[in-house]
């Protein structure tokens, strides 16, 4: 179910609804990324953080009362991506072969090129990667990971631990 944003004429908008334009405004970027880095096609991305924007507008208040507004619609992302993941569980994704497009600024292209790293992440569990894709790629601290997985900052320690040595692994044998 989507919920439709009623249009009005530049500058009649509510302040609910000017408060939500900003907010997406500021966050859209990095959501984009996340849903992209979680899921390894940018079609599938666009739709996750449609829906997750679309839930974060239906629950505004809600969502603007919560301690950290971005750490909630990030939880509807990752809630949302867990969603698709079941819906889609018998899909094969395969990175797009031109991978420039990415905007993350990173210093992974050093190390390995993206395509390499694209494929590492998608051979992960998908807690781990949520886990990898928050704490290292979208900056967030073991507490924010924690909070928008709804997890332990134990279970965020151990599913990151368990991430990287599998990374090391896939990476270092060229398994992808």
């Amino acid at each position: 179910m989507t919920t439709v944003m009623k249009h009005r004429p530049a500058g009649t908008a509510s302040g609910a609804e000017h408060d939500f334009r900003v907010f997406v405004q500021g966050i859209a970027a990095s959501l984009h990324r996340t849903a992209y880095l979680l899921c390894g096609d940018w079609y599938l991305a666009d739709d996750l953080v449609q829906e997750t924007l679309a839930k974060a507008y239906s629950h505004w208040r809600k969502v603007q009362r919560a301690d950290s507004p971005s750490a909630y619609v990030r939880r509807i992302l990752i809630n949302e991506s867990r969603r698709s993941w079941r819906r889609n569980r018998n899909i094969t994704v395969h990175p797009e072969a031109d991978m420039t497009d990415i905007t993350v600024a990173d210093m992974s292209d050093e190390v390995v090129n993206r395509a390499e790293l694209l494929q590492a992440l998608q051979s992960l569990p998908r807690r781990q990667r949520a886990t990898v894709v928050l704490r290292f790629l979208e900056g967030l601290s073991e507490r924010e990971t924690a909070a928008v997985l709804g997890c332990s900052e134990g279970t965020v320690k151990s599913q990151t631990s368990r991430a990287l040595i599998k990374l090391k692994s896939v990476l270092n044998r060229g398994d992808i």
